[in-house]
């Protein structure tokens, strides 16, 4: 799950990192009062929303050269004219496509006066099963920009869970921005701040950019951006309640009431699979023979036949959605289950696409049986390889 940056600001607060002092607004008649609240003499309006590279990002209908969703001003009139320019606009980034995405709240922020730039992230390393840590001295670039230009200026290194955060790292840290004295100092402090951070609220992911160094001499996270464990969101109601579900796609959101593993892709070939490496597998060879897939659904190996209904009902929501491939292999799952999930969903919503089912294993011959005997306009498929094959070109036929 993601959050806003000033929520993620918020949330380290909470720990006793360094945050500028900001206001959120939703209206832009709240935009003088809250620049009025931060005093001044330099503000930043912020766009909120989740994705990256809102200060190069461009508004939909803006004439070319508009500013993008971060501005600086020393004029409260300036700031009261951004709130009015940028809330309810489209926002276009390198990270939201060409779709955009609506600003509907923004954040007022206090002016910081800097000397340098740092980027610094944390995240979980599958590989170490550790906390790492990303830390270089080109904040406000692009990271992957720097890792592939200049990788040299890029440091990492995890933390074991069995010490947990140690001096060292700190100092780590510190080495590789080139602080030294009080700055090491603060740069170590911080650092295990943010590894309290990051553990206290099973986040998956917190990024730093830029983290600076104000023109006094201290550190300050200027930016923030933080991504939860969503397996963990049941120990933590207080960041459930941050959710802004505005910023989610609606078969996600509505995916995740049945417990359903869905992500939305950009393709025409809807997908119904169990199990997540077979759900893959079914996306690879739907683009090998030529289409691309719409989505990733896992229904899982538990799923009742309410769950599958759920999850064709998703699927045939999503306009883009020109053929379905439901892709059952039985172990703990049931074929049968499946196919009266199937069944169920259809006479619910209706089948306007082409269907392709490929059933395998337990109750097999049950689920077949239930397909064939539905009156349903159905394709069969007795392999992976042939299902893929079949609704590919009923699609492409269609």
């Amino acid at each position: 799950m993601n959050i806003h940056e000033y929520q993620a600001k918020a949330v380290l607060k909470e720990f006793g990192l360094p945050v500028s002092k900001g206001v959120a607004i939703f209206r832009p008649e709240e935009a003088e009062a809250a620049a009025r609240e931060l005093g001044g003499p330099v503000w930043v309006v912020k766009s909120q929303i989740h994705a990256g590279g809102r200060g190069k990002g461009t508004f939909k209908g803006a004439p070319a050269g508009a500013k993008g969703g971060v501005r600086v001003t020393k004029s409260i009139d300036e700031v009261k004219q951004f709130a009015g320019e940028m809330l309810g606009q489209t926002l276009v980034t390198i990270q939201t496509g060409e779709a955009g995405k609506q600003v509907n709240r923004l954040y007022i922020e206090e002016g910081a006066q800097i000397a340098a730039e740092f980027y610094l992230s944390m995240l979980v390393d599958r590989e170490t099963g550790q906390v790492a840590f990303v830390v270089s001295t080109e904040g406000g670039m692009d990271i992957e920009t720097v890792a592939h230009d200049t990788p040299e200026k890029i440091v990492t290194f995890s933390v074991d869970p069995a010490t947990g955060i140690m001096p060292h790292h700190g100092r780590a840290v510190a080495k590789a921005l080139g602080l030294a004295g009080p700055q090491a100092k603060e740069a170590g402090e911080l650092t295990a701040k943010l590894y309290a951070a990051f553990t206290a609220k099973d986040m998956s992911m917190l990024e730093i950019n830029p983290l600076v160094l104000t023109g006094d001499g201290h550190l300050k996270c200027l930016d923030a951006k933080i991504s939860f464990d969503s397996n963990a969101l049941y120990r933590h109601p207080d960041i459930v309640a941050l959710r802004d579900e505005t910023e989610e796609d609606a078969k996600e959101i509505e995916a995740s009431k049945y417990d359903l593993a869905y992500i939305a892709l950009d393709g025409t070939i809807g997908c119904m699979v169990n199990g997540a490496g077979l759900a893959m597998a079914t996306l690879d060879i739907i683009k090998l023979y030529g289409e691309e897939p719409a989505n990733f659904l896992d229904v899982g190996g538990g799923a009742t036949e309410e769950k599958v209904t759920a999850a064709f009902k998703i699927i045939t929501a999503d306009p883009q959605v020109k053929g379905i491939l439901v892709n059952i292999f039985g172990g703990i799952m049931k074929c049968d289950v499946i196919a009266r999930g199937v069944i169920a969903a259809v006479k619910t919503v209706g089948l306007e696409v082409p269907l392709v089912v490929r059933l395998e294993g337990t109750n097999v011959e049950e689920g077949k049986a239930i397909i064939s005997g539905s009156g349903l306009n159905v394709i069969p498929a007795d392999d992976l390889d042939a299902a893929a094959q079949k609704i590919v070109a009923a699609v492409k036929k269609g």
